[in-house]
C-alpha cells in the first residue's frame, strides 16, 4: 500500500470512530463519549507513528502461519507432541501434589529389605521431620515439654 492509501485508510477509521464516539456520548453519556474518542484517537496515532503498517504486517503474519497450521500434516504433528507433553506435564504435577507417583523415604531395616519409616516411627527415635518448617515446631514443643 502506499501512503495515500495509508492515510485514506486511517482518515476513514478516524472519521468512523468519530461518529461512534459521538453516538456513545449522546446514548450513554459522558464515560462512554470519553472512551470512544480515546479509541478513535488510537487511530491517527497509529498512522503518525507508522504502527498501522506494523499492525497489517502482524495480521499478515498471523494469517500465514494459520494456513500452514490447517493445511501441513508435519505442523499438526508438533501441535499434537506439544498437547501431549502439556499433558504429561498437568498429570505429573497431580501425581506429585496426591503424592502417588514419588517413591517413599525408605531405610535399610536391620535384616531385609527397605523399610518405610513413618512421621511417628520418626518422632520416637528423634529424627527430625522431614519439613523444615514442622522442624522449627518441633523444636518450640520440646523446649515448651510437649511432645
Amino acid at each position: 500500500m502506499d501512503d495515500a492509501a495509508w492515510t485514506a485508510l486511517a482518515l476513514a477509521l478516524t472519521i468512523v470512530g468519530g461518529l461512534y464516539t459521538w453516538r456513545a456520548y449522546r446514548r450513554r453519556g459522558l464515560a462512554a463519549g470519553m472512551r470512544g474518542a480515546g479509541l478513535t484517537l488510537l487511530v491517527p496515532a497509529a498512522w503518525l507513528t507508522d504502527t498501522l503498517r506494523m499492525f497489517t504486517r502482524i495480521v499478515d503474519a498471523v494469517g500465514d502461519w494459520a494456513l500452514g497450521l490447517v493445511f501441513s500434516p508435519l505442523v499438526w504433528v508438533g501441535v499434537v507432541l506439544g498437547g501431549l507433553g502439556a499433558a504429561l506435564l498437568v498429570v505429573s504435577g497431580i501425581l506429585t501434589s496426591r503424592q502417588l507417583g514419588t517413591t517413599a523415604r525408605t531405610r535399610p531395616a536391620a535384616a531385609g529389605g527397605p523399610k518405610e519409616v513413618g512421621p511417628a516411627e520418626r518422632r520416637a527415635k528423634g529424627e527430625p521431620a522431614i519439613d523444615d518448617d514442622l522442624a522449627d515446631i518441633e523444636a518450640l514443643l520440646r523446649r515448651r515439654g510437649i511432645s
